[in-house]
């Protein structure tokens, strides 16, 4: 038996959203330290990152644990899209000033921008997609596959916060290994299908091309 939660999808929207009040709220109250728009950026960005990484331990959690959070799945992947909308949005506004042409170099010759630009840009159909209009419009095989660029928006986030880190310290280092595992135990158990199914194609006492 699973155990499956009821709270409210409104409740994990609103609580989702706290962080980034209040956030906003220390940089109204000059609180974020020395930097405080790099602190900003990066605070920003490091919930987008949670919240993927949350999107992707749910299948192994119900799996693992029989913890069942299912429903909630679409909702922690609208946030991971809001605040990475918003750490783009600190970047573009208050670090660059709307200054496109400095943008542009900077996707251009800095790896971690790029890195980072490319994340968001595969969130954003991910995003527009999250609803059942559109699940009704792709077909549920299409919208599965198209949905499955979530892997790589979590590696590229994941690869984007340890190239921003220039001085590599535990944390960025700690979120690359939970993507990665998490990666790791997601694909599993498709492996392991494939394995059983490529054994069951195999008729014994018949030759093998």
């Amino acid at each position: 038996m699973r155990a499956a939660l009821r709270i409210p999808k409104l409740a994990v929207y609103v609580a989702g959203l706290v962080p980034a009040a209040w956030t906003f709220y220390l940089g109204l109250q000059d609180q974020l330290g020395p930097e405080p728009i790099k602190t900003l950026e990066q605070e920003l960005g490091l919930w987008s990152l949670r919240f993927l990484l949350l999107c992707l331990l749910i299948s192994p959690l119900r799996r693992v644990a029989g913890v069942d959070l299912f429903r909630y799945r679409r909702a922690l992947g609208l946030l991971a899209f809001y605040y990475a909308a918003l750490h783009l949005s600190a970047y573009v506004a208050l670090d660059h000033g709307f200054d496109w042409p400095a943008i542009g170099r900077d996707i251009l010759k800095r790896p971690y921008v790029t890195i980072g630009m490319a994340a968001f840009v595969i969130l954003v159909p991910l995003a527009a997609t999250s609803n059942n209009a559109a699940i009704r419009r792709l077909g549920a095989t299409a919208w599965a596959r198209l949905h499955k660029l979530v892997y790589v928006a979590a590696i590229l986030a994941a690869a984007h916060f340890l190239l921003i880190v220039k001085s590599w310290p535990a944390e960025p280092l700690l979120y690359a290994a939970a993507t990665a595992a998490l990666l790791a135990v997601r694909a599993f158990p498709s492996v392991l299908r494939h394995a059983r199914r490529a054994a069951e194609s195999v008729i014994p006492g018949r030759p093998q091309a």
